[in-house]
């Protein structure tokens, strides 16, 4: 869903990108500061029962490192200088994030476990069919309710709610664990109708 507002962002931050790119940065460099920030999110998230600042500062580490996914993107493509390896090292790198994070929401005990594990499946399997479809020819971006951008604002929103109304965390994961698996419906759907429908022309 917000795949358009995140290239519109992307856009709007094509200056920095620009500066960081001329300062020495690269792309892998940023996507690797994302993974630093992700585990730092979830150092402080297992900590989050601890005391309201360690509850504060995991969604604000959560939404820098989704901002470094944003801006390796916009460094990319300055210049059409996005590259296979690149976009491959990000792929992997932003699993191992969504993975980090909600483990850590396990660990630090701030989510039911069986939600927990429903929404990190879930999650994981969004980003593999929009692979998989990819793979066979189907574009799957912008597909479905929940791919990564809304995960990160639902998981960074709930946190701070938390701080106010006890277990909000927890309904926000009970969410995602219901929606991410409606988007890989979602995806399975529009990945079967596209290729009947391509089936059926030949």
């Amino acid at each position: 869903m917000l795949t358009k507002l995140k290239q519109k962002f992307q856009l709007k931050i094509a200056g920095l990108a620009k500066k960081l790119w001329n300062a020495g940065l690269t792309p892998n460099i940023v996507s690797g500061l994302g993974i630093v920030l992700a585990v730092l999110c979830a150092a402080t998230y297992v900590r989050a029962k601890e005391s309201t600042f360690f509850l504060l500062l995991a969604p604000v580490l959560l939404l820098l490192s989704g901002f470094c996914d944003a801006l390796d993107g916009a460094m990319a493509r300055l210049g059409s200088r996005e590259t296979a390896f690149g976009s491959f090292i990000d792929s992997i790198l932003d699993r191992y994030s969504d993975t980090i994070v909600y483990s850590s929401i396990l660990i630090g005990d701030l989510c039911e476990i069986h939600w927990g594990l429903t929404a990190l499946i879930g999650s994981l399997l969004v980003s593999y069919t929009r692979a998989k479809g990819e793979v066979e020819g189907v574009k799957m971006e912008a597909v479905g309710l929940m791919e990564r951008p809304e995960r990160i604002l639902v998981i960074a929103t709930a946190t701070f709610v938390t701080v106010r109304v006890e277990n909000a965390l927890n309904w926000g994961i009970f969410l995602l664990a219901v929606l991410t698996n409606l988007t890989v419906i979602q995806r399975i759907i529009h990945f079967y109708k596209l290729t009947n429908k391509a089936s059926k022309e030949i």
